[in-house]
């Protein structure tokens, strides 16, 4: 007994060193003192097209797209994608490019059914009217910042196959919308940016930054299409051309607004069978990544050892939310006196959305039904013959 009490305070211990190792992985990526971009060279870059899918009205929605116009890179073509004519998006898109003459910038209207993603049968279009060899597409509900095409450069380092960002939730105005911060920013984004420092850096699809010539040389924009999820298909694409996905520092808002309860836990729910689908071995060692499984085999330690349960699971967890508190201030996320509440909150959410993940196939997204079935048995049988 004494050896499994060992054990498991064992796991506890190297669970907490993981979570404050990682959040201090994450501050220093994200760090507010990030060195000014001014070096002459990063003038001197080649022409890019940033592709910008966009499907009705979210929060923000004006200043985020406003925010493509105003970027500070001289060689840029802007082209705008939507499905429909009729989506209440177009007459906005159409007033941003009216009041920017001097950008060039088109919207293109029309719906490729070549997948199952609908943002992907959105895209291509303007993949196919891409004037230039360096492609940029990010999501429209990202705030791009004046030098986000000169940050992307910066990533992009010897052996990259794509430049990505994970999102950063910002401007919540409400208690829900600070509960989607803790999932996009502690958590989710904490993690993404200690795979890239670890050297295994996977794609986010609200940023993603392409030399043309790689993606073509794997199929095209066609191929990715192979996953549900362009991003997952992206990561796989690159892996398998032996190049490296890596992640821009301190990456990009976006603004959340309000949100409800029920759409922030069916998005990451959607996420969630996103990824047990398309990398199913590593989800399911998420089970293990919030508080609760840690908590409770310090607690269970504890009680074997016949320490104070109390006062060390006060302490376990103080230490916990301390590191997630440093990495938050220092990145210059939204933080409040509510935040460590709800980063309690998502860590005892965390095992029920894992396992509610695992119970069905089904996700929904803008309208759009779909499922990970079919992508989920063709990853798992991919698995198995290379193994």
């Amino acid at each position: 007994m004494e050896l499994l009490a060992h054990l498991v305070g064992a796991f506890a211990i190297a669970a907490l060193l993981i979570h404050v190792g990682t959040s201090l992985s994450a501050a220093w990526r994200c760090r507010r003192s990030a060195a000014p971009r001014t070096l002459p060279e990063l003038r001197q870059r080649p022409a890019v097209t940033i592709i910008r899918p966009v499907c009705g009205l979210d929060a923000y929605e004006e200043a985020t797209l406003r925010s493509t116009f105003e970027l500070d890179y001289a060689q840029l073509e802007i082209l705008l994608c939507c499905a429909s004519a009729q989506d209440p998006v177009v007459p906005l898109v159409q007033r941003l490019i009216a009041e920017h003459p001097h950008v060039e910038a088109r919207l293109l209207i029309g719906d490729d059914r070549v997948s199952e993603n609908p943002k992907l049968n959105n895209v291509i279009k303007g993949w196919r009217a891409a004037s230039h060899g360096w492609i940029v597409i990010t999501d429209s509900n990202v705030l791009l910042p004046r030098d986000y095409i000169d940050r992307l450069f910066e990533a992009w380092k010897p052996g990259t196959g794509l430049v990505s960002a994970p999102p950063i939730g910002a401007q919540p105005e409400n208690l829900w919308a600070e509960l989607e911060c803790a999932f996009l920013n502690g958590y989710q984004a904490r993690w993404q940016f200690t795979a890239d420092s670890l050297g295994l850096g996977f794609a986010q699809g609200k940023t993603l930054f392409w030399r043309r010539i790689d993606l073509e040389r794997a199929g095209g924009i066609h191929a990715l299409g192979a996953e549900l999820a362009e991003d997952a298909a992206s990561t796989k694409v690159v892996r398998e051309q032996g190049l490296r996905v890596r992640l821009v520092d301190g990456a990009f808002p976006q603004p959340l607004g309000v949100r409800a309860l029920p759409s922030v836990w069916s998005r990451q729910l959607r996420w969630a069978r996103l990824r047990r689908a398309t990398f199913p071995l590593i989800y399911s060692l998420e089970i293990l990544s919030g508080l609760c499984a840690p908590l409770a085999c310090c607690v269970l330690a504890a009680w074997w050892l016949e320490l104070p349960e109390v006062l060390t699971a006060l302490l376990f967890v103080a230490i916990w939310l301390g590191s997630e508190y440093g990495l938050t201030a220092t990145a210059g996320w939204p933080l409040s006196w509510r935040s460590p509440l709800l980063w309690l909150l998502r860590d005892l959410m965390l095992p029920v959305l894992w396992l509610q993940s695992w119970l069905g196939n089904g996700l929904r997204w803008r309208g759009n039904d779909m499922s990970v079935a079919g992508t989920a048995s063709n990853t798992l049988s991919d698995w198995l013959r290379r193994a």
